[in-house]
């Protein structure tokens, strides 16, 4: 057992959704100017997770004014009041460091298909119930060939 261990339990957070590197979050943090407290958002592609437990970091990066900004945030950290899930992006590594490199479109990332709707929250499209009943049935098509098959059945 490692001397960290002893003094942190083992009780890992447990608002935080599952987000991976890929994934474009915005995170609120809680900021205290003076006597004032409040809210900052940072919104940015997960480049990479380290660590478990109270240890454990997540780096964002984001474009600000076209320069590249990188925060590391500890997963634990009281200050972290909030991550939201904005997009899944699709990656085949754990480690986007090669993003630093691009600009532009290049540095873009394919969207990954996934259902978000548990993690969203109120701001989701809705139940699937409700797309079902909200589907459009197309009417039959009017013209000659309709009128053709239908007297063709009838025959």
């Amino acid at each position: 057992m490692n001397r960290i261990d002893a003094v942190h339990p083992a009780m890992p957070r447990r608002d935080l959704p599952p987000f991976r590197p890929g994934d474009t979050v915005r995170v609120h943090v809680s900021i205290t100017e003076g006597d004032k407290q409040r809210i900052q958002v940072f919104e940015g592609v997960v480049i990479r997770r380290r660590g478990r437990g109270a240890s454990a970091t997540f780096t964002v990066r984001k474009i600000s004014y076209g320069v590249g900004v990188e925060r590391i945030f500890l997963a634990e950290a009281p200050s972290v009041t909030k991550v939201e899930i904005r997009a899944r992006g699709h990656v085949r590594r754990a480690r986007l460091y090669y993003l630093r490199d691009l600009r532009g479109k290049k540095a873009r990332l394919r969207s990954k298909l996934r259902d978000l709707s548990g993690l969203m929250g109120e701001e989701g499209t809705g139940t699937a119930a409700e797309a079902d009943a909200s589907e459009v049935v197309p009417a039959e098509p009017e013209g000659e060939e309709a009128q053709a098959g239908s007297t063709a059945s009838e025959a």
